[in-house]
């Protein structure tokens, strides 16, 4: 190790010891995911919201399942709960880009934890286009892909975790 290796700043951990200091690569795919997620979320929403007309839809299934009776959870549109996912996700991602929270435990098991969350529902979701609904969705389809891509990307935060 050189002198100047030595007197060099460990930003992010261990993990990135005898590395120049980067952030974590995974908590920015969560970032970026996320952000594509609040796009798809935010134009769903819109949709159930009346803001916009018929939704685009390759594969013509999209307004079969937004107008069902599972569309909609306590109350709001499935999208809007959505959209607060992936803001969640966006902000707790990009905290735990700063060297503060590197290695912050509670920002590795928040990315885990809903993103877990978000791959169940999302997953019994896709049942129910699959089984019940009879139709399919693909912006629903791309969100669970988003979500679950997420979800892998968090696995790793939770071995750096302290």
């Amino acid at each position: 190790m050189t002198t100047s290796e030595a007197a060099r700043p460990e930003v992010y951990g261990d993990d990135f010891a005898g590395a120049s200091p980067r952030p974590p690569v995974a908590r920015m795919g969560i970032a970026v995911l996320s952000l594509l997620g609040i796009f798809v979320a935010l134009y769903l929403s819109m949709y159930k919201w009346g803001m916009m007309g018929p939704i685009q839809c390759k594969i013509g299934g999209c307004e079969t399942v937004q107008n069902s009776p599972w569309s909609v959870l306590f109350g709001q549109p499935v999208a809007v709960w959505g959209l607060g996912a992936y803001i969640t996700l966006l902000v707790v991602s990009m905290l735990g880009l700063q060297p503060r929270f590197a290695d912050a435990r509670w920002v590795a098991l928040a990315l885990f934890g809903i993103s877990g969350v978000g791959v169940l529902f999302s997953a019994y979701l896709t049942y129910l286009e699959a089984a019940v609904i009879h139709a399919w969705c693909q912006w629903c389809v791309i969100s669970a892909i988003l979500i679950t891509l997420i979800f892998l990307l968090s696995v790793p935060g939770l071995k750096r975790a302290r």
